[in-house]
């Protein structure tokens, strides 16, 4: 099965490979199974050809995949543009949301490990 150009893995259980659709989450894709009248605990194998029709109806509503991603792209792009602290941190690759950034903000600032030392090289205790 193909949705929006990806392909859904059919071994999973249909509410779990939605999420492969960016832009799809858990509670998404039980809203969407809902709607069209799937059983959840279906394998995506295993749906009729009628299922995969409903379900791409219900999805083509949603704004999805590449577009989600060139709104949200814009959007940050605004807020870049006006200068809002909001941009500056994420021009800076700092955390957004108001963090702290003394500690726990390794996975934003690329896993810088850098640790308090005595300040003299390997050169100079020789």
């Amino acid at each position: 099965m193909r949705l929006l150009g990806i392909t859904i893995p059919e071994e999973k259980r249909i509410e779990i490979a939605l999420t492969t659709v960016f832009g799809i989450g858990r509670a998404r894709a039980h809203i969407i199974l809902d709607k069209a009248g799937v059983d959840r605990s279906l394998k995506s194998k295993d749906i009729s050809t009628e299922q995969e029709n409903d379900i791409r109806k219900i999805v083509e509503a949603y704004k999805l995949e590449g577009d989600l991603k060139r709104e949200t792209a814009s959007n940050v792009k605004r807020l870049k543009d006006i200068k809002s602290y909001r941009g500056v941190r994420h021009s800076r690759s700092m955390p957004v949301r108001g963090q702290r950034t003394k500690t726990n903000s390794r996975t934003r600032r690329g896993n810088v490990r850098k640790t308090m030392g005595t300040g003299r090289k390997l050169a100079d205790k020789k």
